[in-house]
């Protein structure tokens, strides 16, 4: 049954025409068939001057399928599907408006109008008819020669004929044009004149495509014309809008670039696009995960997993990008994104639909919850040497001008979800270095001891490799060594591969590991143009997910701002100058560095100062280092308790002072003997134990969480009793007393970690609070003159038994505290914490610099 006859072009005896029938025969497939019989003119003159039989033999066979279909009167649903297009997304049929905006930028030169090109030849003819526009800011006598410049560049996939594909491609230069869109009225202009093209020849509009390949700065702007311009009207047609990465530099230019792109345009109309999630190996992680999961369910935790590496290297440096780079760095170009993409892939539940872009969204915010906040030691971060000087001529600076912009970065990534915590995640990347590879490697344990055969399978390393590209291999690979598992392929568009067999590939040679790639390699943007115009959302960013991965990102942006990189030459004179090391939560590069080129600030120096005040031991240093001291002290005293037979019971303080220390012992003292230690607090605020205000709260998160303390050596102090908060009738303070005395031999501390207050108070012990008439009281519940108020302490003869007793005074705010309390008696009434004078034990005050001198 005839659908639509449409002359697209009627020119110098040329003649082109699109006919779209309807067809319910099992030989030519269900649904709209769109035939275009061009050029029927120069087919007849190639037959006159040529071989007339075999010409016209081809000529009549075209019209006599036409006929057939033209005979068939049953009438179809515009909704039918393509026969070799997944049933997946939006089914209608009709003409799609593609408009690429930024059409002769160097993206959309290299990978957009391909892959815009991929798609019209495995979609003509299929149901959809297409118009093409490229948009830029120039006017359209210099922009319509550069787009049709690229545009007859485009070559056709693997398996079309030459001569199919010089007929395709005619048809899509034919359907292309170049308009200058700089304006609100050239957006409306290019709208009405698509709204003409559909009303005149008659077409159901399926819908319009626009593709923002511009500087994010501009998509505001654009998707606020759009929106007043170009939306299809209310009968069915879809909008997609697809923008380019980066998205924002931090969180709040993040969320100020969502909230504005929200007022114009729905979430589902949103395609943010991370190229890297159209990788082939990328986009088959979850399905290799769901495929074999009877054999990675077991292994894929903690207890089997040793570390995983996300690595993306380039041999290019930074020249030509300047402008961008220098203000995003390599965290912000590939690690933020592609790389933190793949980790959330790595590690995320599977989701039961892998098409469920909600799922897969929840599973990725999950991921984002769970992770550790990276601070400054979570990296290490370098800058190729000549970057300096490419980008003082590259963007006009001056000769004194030194840019902090790392080029390189390694960071360490922790998780406190229970299948993965205590599995370092290792993020890697950066220019100039010694091969262009990016890859996933799954690490495993091997836990088998071979005495004699070294060689023996068993004792070989355990891996799995999601190989993405370039590098030893140069093809898309996923390789799982064979001392694991045989993997099933992740689809049937994939293959065994069983040559180079010879080639080491970390450690391992190929013939080692069961080797699988796709069959036909196709490039990532072609890929995404495809899931774009499916409508499938899974292998793009929601604004949910965007915003949870720059939460994570930007603290570590923001405490490596003033960083000075380590220099490094540049491959292949980097040698081992990059490698890095894992010391605790933290990375440190391995070797000291040889040179550095950018002048430091100021020279810090790193002795310990020994000295007396207030008649005790004082220990001063600059901060890192204060608490380095601090930490080996506690450790020196919990051994020292242990080997002389009896437990450490270490009393903490809350407030932020401590946090650094708790942060230190966590992650950098293994040795510590936590088996045989009590933690049990100094003082509490009477708050549930769940709130942030909690001290006890803060003991647990920065602390307890991450060591190996048995749970009965835990004593938080009970504020929270009958459903109250310290009640004096609930006796909660009597209570924490009698563990103290029926744990501690003789009530006597092993360690007490104070602080001091602007005020003078320690512990929860303030100004005015009468606790001589407490007697022999261990505990006592106190007033504070801020919120909360009420609070649980230890009394001064309960700290003063101790046997150590520190007190941690700590940046350049407290130089006047420390100053006066110099110089006063003492006067517990007035300031508390000259109360604290242990009867048998020792005081010592850690104080930084910055609190001594006030530098």
């Amino acid at each position: 049954m005839l659908r639509s006859l449409s002359i697209l072009s009627l020119k110098r005896g040329v003649i082109a025409v699109r006919i779209c029938v309807c067809s319910d025969l099992p030989l030519l497939g269900y649904g709209v068939w769109c035939i275009e019989i061009i050029q029927v003119c120069q087919l007849v003159r190639r037959a006159a001057e040529r071989d007339w039989g075999w010409i016209m033999w081809k000529v009549m066979w075209g019209l006599l399928l036409l006929v057939v279909l033209l005979a068939c009167g049953v009438s179809c649903d515009e909704g039918g599907q393509d026969q070799d297009e997944e049933q997946k997304g939006p089914s209608r049929r009709g003409h799609i408006t593609i408009v690429v905006v930024g059409a002769t930028g160097d993206l959309a030169k290299k990978y957009l109008w391909q892959g815009f090109f991929h798609q019209y030849v495995s979609r003509v003819g299929k149901g959809h008819s297409f118009s093409f526009y490229g948009g830029g800011l120039s006017p359209d006598e210099q922009g319509t020669p550069r787009l049709f410049e690229i545009l007859k560049s485009q070559t056709c996939p693997a398996g079309v004929s030459e001569e199919r594909c010089a007929l395709v491609k005619e048809q899509f230069l034919r359907l292309s044009q170049y308009r200058q869109l700089r304006s609100a009225e050239d957006y409306q202009a290019l709208c009405q004149h698509v709204e003409t093209q559909l009303r005149q020849e008659g077409m159901v509009e399926a819908g319009r495509l626009f593709y923002l390949s511009v500087p994010p700065t501009a998509y505001a702007d654009i998707a606020e014309r759009v929106n007043q311009s170009c939306r299809p009207p209310p009968r069915g047609a879809w909008l997609r809008v697809v923008l380019e990465k980066p998205f924002g530099h931090d969180l709040s230019s993040a969320q100020e670039l969502g909230t504005r792109l929200a007022k114009s345009l729905r979430e589902e109309e949103m395609y943010r696009i991370d190229h890297y999630l159209g990788k082939q190996v990328v986009s088959q992680i979850l399905p290799f995960r769901k495929e074999n999961s009877k054999f990675l369910q077991p292994i894929w935790n903690k207890h089997h997993i040793d570390r995983v590496d996300i690595v993306l290297k380039e041999t290019l440096d930074a020249k030509g990008r300047l402008s961008f780079y220098d203000q995003y760095g390599v965290i912000r170009d590939v690690i933020q994104n592609h790389l933190t993409e793949v980790m959330t892939l790595l590690t995320m539940s599977v989701p039961k639909n892998l098409t469920d872009c909600n799922e897969i969204n929840r599973n990725k915010l999950r991921v984002f919850s769970s992770l550790h906040r990276l601070e400054k030691g979570s990296a290490v971060i370098g800058q190729y040497q000549t970057y300096n000087s490419e980008v003082q001529l590259e963007l006009n600076k001056t000769k004194d001008h030194f840019s902090l912009t790392p080029t390189f970065a390694g960071i360490a990534i922790h998780t406190t979800m229970p299948q993965y915590e205590g599995v370092p995640i290792f993020l890697v990347s950066g220019k100039r270095l010694d091969e262009r590879v990016g890859y996933a490697r799954v690490t495993f344990k091997n836990n088998v001891f071979c005495v004699e055969d070294q060689s023996s399978v068993t004792c070989k390393p355990k891996q799995i490799i999601f190989y993405i590209g370039h590098g030893l291999l140069q093809y898309p690979a996923i390789l799982v060594s064979k001392n694991l598992f045989k993997p099933a392929l992740v689809n049937s568009g994939w293959k065994e591969v069983t040559e180079n067999q010879d080639k080491l590939l970390f450690g391992l040679p190929l013939s080692e590991y069961y080797i699988q790639t796709p069959m036909v390699q196709r490039e990532a943007y072609t890929e995404l143009i495809s899931q774009v115009f499916r409508g499938r959302r899974d292998h793009f960013l929601s604004s949910d997910s965007l915003l949870a991965s720059w939460k994570f990102w930007t603290p570590l942006l923001k405490s490596q701002e003033h960083t000075f990189p380590r220099p490094y030459p540049g491959s292949p004179s980097n040698a081992n100058l990059l490698d890095f090391q894992l010391q605790g939560r933290e990375v440190r590069f391995t070797t000291e560095a040889l040179v550095n080129v950018i002048p430091q600030e100021r020279t810090e120096s790193f002795q310990v100062m020994h000295g007396k005040y207030r008649g005790a031991d004082m220990v001063s240093a600059w901060p890192e280092e204060l608490v380095e001291r601090l930490a080996h002290d506690i450790e020196e005293a919990a051994e020292e308790a242990v080997l002389g037979g009896a437990p450490f019971h270490m009393a903490l303080s809350g407030g932020s002072s401590p946090l650094a220390l708790f942060k230190r012992l966590a992650q950098h003292h293994h040795a510590f003997p936590w088996w045989n230690t009590h933690v049990w607090l100094a003082d509490e605020r009477c708050v549930p134990p769940t709130e942030d205000e909690s001290n006890f709260r803060t003991v647990h998160d920065h602390l307890l969480r991450h060591v190996r303390l048995p749970y009965f050596n835990i004593h938080p102090m009970p504020v929270e009793l009958n459903q109250r908060l310290c009640v004096e009738e609930d006796g909660g303070a009597g209570a924490y007393e009698r563990d103290i005395a029926r744990l501690v031999n003789a009530s006597s501390l092993s360690y007490v970690l104070l602080g001091v207050g602007f005020d003078g108070h320690t512990a929860s012990l303030f100004p005015g609070n009468r606790l001589e008439a407490r007697g022999e009281r261990l505990v006592t519940l106190t007033e504070s003159p801020v919120k909360p108020h009420q609070r649980m302490s230890l009394t001064f003869g309960a700290i003063n038994r101790a046997q150590r007793v520190s007190v941690l005074v700590m940046g350049k705010g407290k130089h006047e505290l420390v100053t006066q309390l110099s110089r006063i008696k003492d006067t517990p009434d007035r300031w508390p914490i000259t109360k604290i004078q242990p009867e048998n034990g020792r005081l010592v005050w850690y104080i930084d610099y910055e609190a001594l001198l006030g530098q």
